[in-house]
């Protein structure tokens, strides 16, 4: 006969082990001897490895007792369930670990992959870092949002970051950002964003232009983060309205109130059309900052 020191040794376990196994119920609890001491056979040896070694593969406590009970075709059973369990917690803790790797990686800790790229995408083209932010920024709900059209934008964007001229847009605002309202060059860019999408509304139809889809709730969201990073955004919107197109997020072509006619072109609209020029072609989108 065995004290229970030994058969914890002898199982492979620590002596509280078996007091919490015999607190369960799952290995039974002999009576003590006329010296006081419980005392254990080959019998008790041999049910606490087997205790051990289901909880050892993962089986909750709540279950041993039954599989210990079970024929050969309920263990089997059981078994393939566990195990299924253990695969998708398996999964679930991959994914945890590379949620967990992403929050040494900036702006991967909100967004997908795809959109992360597009970003460093931006910072190699030198955009100001202040106009990535807003871009970032405006990306985080929208993924949230709708995460299974994300693919779609991304591959939207990258086809407009093709064109110099986009990007040069992009270089604009941000060279604007320390700039009073009235700087000419905001204007400029507002010409050169209204004639732009213009041009590809009137060869591709308005909703060319702006597809997303997006419900008015988040667009206004969106558009509060972008004024907050990039507040000449705000201004370059008005000077685009009257120009015949308003919104950040999510573009329309509007009239002028009646009375009202759009501003004549700046210079660089009309030495392009000098040059037999039109405005850059390619997918408007969005604002020089949204996605």
């Amino acid at each position: 006969m065995l004290t229970i020191g030994e058969l914890a040794s002898y199982a492979g376990v620590t002596v509280r082990a078996v007091r919490h196994y015999h607190a369960t119920g799952l290995l039974p609890e002999p009576e003590r001897d006329h010296s006081g001491y419980r005392r254990y056979g080959a019998d008790a040896v041999v049910e606490l490895i087997r205790i051990r070694t289901l909880a050892e593969a993962g089986v909750p406590l709540a279950r041993v007792r039954e599989l210990l009970r079970a024929d050969e075709a309920e263990f089997a059973a059981a078994v393939a369930e566990i195990d299924a369990r253990l695969r998708a917690e398996i999964r679930e803790r991959r994914l945890h670990r590379a949620r967990i790797a992403r929050l040494t990686a900036g702006d991967g800790l909100a967004l997908p992959p795809e959109v992360v790229e597009l970003l460093d995408r931006l910072r190699a083209l030198g955009i100001d870092e202040r106009i990535v932010r807003a871009e970032r920024d405006g990306w985080i709900p929208l993924a949230a949002r709708s995460p299974g059209r994300v693919p779609e934008w991304v591959a939207r964007k990258r086809e407009r970051m093709a064109d110099p001229e986009f990007v040069d847009f992009y270089r604009t605002l941000g060279q604007a950002l320390d700039r009073s309202d009235d700087d000419p060059r905001l204007v400029e860019l507002a010409d050169r964003v209204a004639a732009y999408l213009t041009r590809m509304a009137d060869e591709r139809g308005e909703e060319y232009v702006d597809d997303t889809d997006i419900e008015p709730p988040l667009v206004r969201l969106m558009d509060t983060l972008a004024f907050d990073t990039v507040p000449s955004a705000r201004r370059l919107i008005e000077l685009l309205r009257r120009r015949g197109w308003t919104g950040w997020t999510r573009l329309e072509r509007v009239t002028p109130a009646r009375g009202e006619a759009f501003p004549a072109p700046t210079a660089w609209c009309e030495a392009k059309a000098r040059r037999g020029v039109g405005p850059p072609g390619g997918d408007a989108g969005a604002g020089p900052v949204r996605s």
